[in-house]
């Protein structure tokens, strides 16, 4: 399968998605749940991996992530966003 990467980054959340997650005191397996309530089929060892910058993040897990942890789009891709800036001022 071809794979898209962004500077050789699975995802753009990952750093963010575990500050965030253990900011708000829950476990990987905790968020597996949450995200499991919401009909994602994800559980702590892809959680895992995506902190990792392992796995790819699909366009609705990244929406529930949100959900779950009461943030915004723009929150969770702030890193995305500040190396745009950064590359492609305006």
């Amino acid at each position: 399968m071809n794979k898209s990467y962004f500077y050789d980054q699975s995802n753009l959340i990952s750093q963010n998605l575990r500050r965030l997650r253990r900011e708000r005191g829950m476990s990987q397996e905790a968020l597996a749940a949450q995200m499991q309530l919401l009909g994602v089929d994800i559980n702590q060892r892809l959680i895992s991996k995506i902190e990792r910058n392992e796995r790819f993040v699909k366009d609705f897990e990244l929406v529930c992530f949100c959900r779950v942890l009461s943030v915004t789009e723009r929150d969770l891709l702030a890193d995305f966003y500040e190396t745009l800036d950064v590359e492609c001022p305006q």
